[in-house]
This record gives C-alpha cells, sequence and structure tokens, in this order.
C-alpha cells in the first residue's frame, strides 16, 4: 500500500505564538474557508505545497530542534491553511510525534464534522488553538463564506471530552467587534470548561501583498487596522 503523504506549505523552527513554550510549526497546505482577511493567500490550493511522509517530517525537521523546544515546554504544532483538511495524514504524522514525546497543538477553525476518524485525532492531540470567525452566524459566513455552526459544534465537543483549547479571534473594526456578538462570544465561552486562554488577534493588512501576487482583489480594501484601544475595548466586553 502506498505511504499517505501530505502537503506542507512550509515550516517555521522558533514559533512563540502558537502554543506554549518553543514550538516548531507545520504549515499545512490547503483551506476550505475563504477568509477575508486572510494573510496566508497562498495556503489556500489544495493541489499546491510539498508531499512529505509523517515519518520525513519527523526524522528531517522536527528532530533537529527538539532539544531546543521540548526544554521551554514547548512542542509542535500544526497549522495551515486548514490542517484537518488532510485527516488522514494527521492521524498518522500526530501518532508518531506522540512516540516520540512531543507535545501536540493543532491550528484549527474547527469547521468539521465530529466523525469518527475526527474524534480519534481530538483524543491524541493536547491542545487546540481554535479560531471562532465570529459568533453572528451571518457575519461569519459573509467573513468565510461558511457557517460557525461545526465550530461552535467542535469547541462544545472538545469541553465535554475535558480537552484543554485557547480560543482566538481576529478583531476585525466594523466586522467583528460589535459589542452585542463580543457579549454573545462571552456568553457562548462561558459555556466552556477547558479553556486556558482567549486571545484577541488584530486585524492587520500585512498578507495583501499576497492576494495583488496571485491577481486577486484584496476583500478588505478600506477597513481599518485594529489598534491596541481596539483591542483593549473588546477585551474588556470580553472580561479577558
Amino acid at each position: 500500500m502506498e505511504e499517505i503523504k501530505g502537503r506542507v506549505h512550509s515550516f517555521e523552527s522558533f514559533g512563540t505564538v502558537d502554543g506554549p513554550g518553543i514550538r516548531f510549526v507545520v504549515f499545512m497546505q490547503g483551506c476550505h474557508l475563504k477568509c477575508k482577511y486572510c494573510h496566508n493567500r497562498d495556503t489556500w490550493s489544495t493541489c499546491a505545497g510539498t508531499l512529505y511522509t509523517a515519518d520525513e517530517i519527523v526524522t528531517k525537521h522536527v528532530e533537529k530542534y527538539k532539544n531546543y523546544f521540548m526544554p521551554s515546554g514547548g512542542g509542535v504544532t500544526i497549522s495551515g491553511g486548514e490542517p484537518l483538511l488532510q485527516l488522514p495524514f494527521l492521524l498518522i504524522l500526530v501518532a508518531e510525534l506522540k512516540q516520540h514525546g512531543i507535545h501536540v497543538a493543532i491550528d484549527t477553525s474547527g469547521n468539521f464534522s465530529l466523525n469518527d476518524a475526527m474524534k480519534q485525532l481530538i483524543d491524541m492531540v493536547d491542545l487546540f488553538l481554535l479560531d471562532i470567525k465570529c459568533i453572528n452566524d451571518e457575519i461569519c459566513k459573509d467573513l468565510t463564506g461558511v457557517s460557525n455552526k461545526n465550530e461552535l459544534a467542535f469547541a462544545k465537543y472538545l469541553s465535554d471530552i475535558g480537552k484543554p483549547m485557547w480560543i482566538r479571534q481576529v478583531l476585525v473594526p466594523g466586522i467583528t467587534d460589535q459589542e452585542q456578538d463580543l457579549l454573545q462570544l462571552k456568553e457562548f465561552l462561558s459555556t466552556l470548561k477547558t479553556v486556558e486562554k482567549v486571545e484577541i488577534l488584530p486585524y492587520h493588512d500585512a498578507g495583501r501583498f499576497k492576494w495583488e501576487e496571485l491577481g486577486l482583489e484584496y476583500p478588505l480594501d478600506g477597513v481599518h487596522t485594529a489598534t491596541a484601544e481596539d483591542v483593549k475595548r473588546a477585551k474588556e466586553i470580553l472580561k479577558i
């Protein structure tokens, strides 16, 4: 049987914002969402990237940096794109990382059905960095092209089984910063038992050039970047 390979966009050796400690970050290729603020527009295609086996990622890349990230309490974060699009490959990769005693986090939108294979993966992963795009479903659909129903159910499932998670939301002025929506998000988060951290990520347009390089119009042209004051206001509403 041919060995399953994963499509990888890139690697980051010393990540410091994608989970606890120093992280080796694997950016998987491919995404099914169409987030208007995406700063990695080049990761959307499911046909691009470089093919790797799980063993190649672990032995040729991760192992080289293990002595740096392990003492920090870090590990490996699998990001994207949307890594859960490559579920069969992730089942193999995460299992191999766990055999090496490595802490594994997955950065995901959680916008998937909770089938048996997904639940098997969830059981193996130590931490989920869960992106709640917007608690307002109509805004979420306009901003990302999909409903938030699956991602909210994903968060609830993680809570129900005792799986640690960090919640993240990009604060886009005039779109995801509405007081009533932030209050609704606060209420939803209060129902979750395993949230270790809530992060408000200020919107910026640093990824605009990637859209332009692909000959695409940047969808949020004219939207100003989120300021420190914007973030402070959102945190006060969320009481975080």
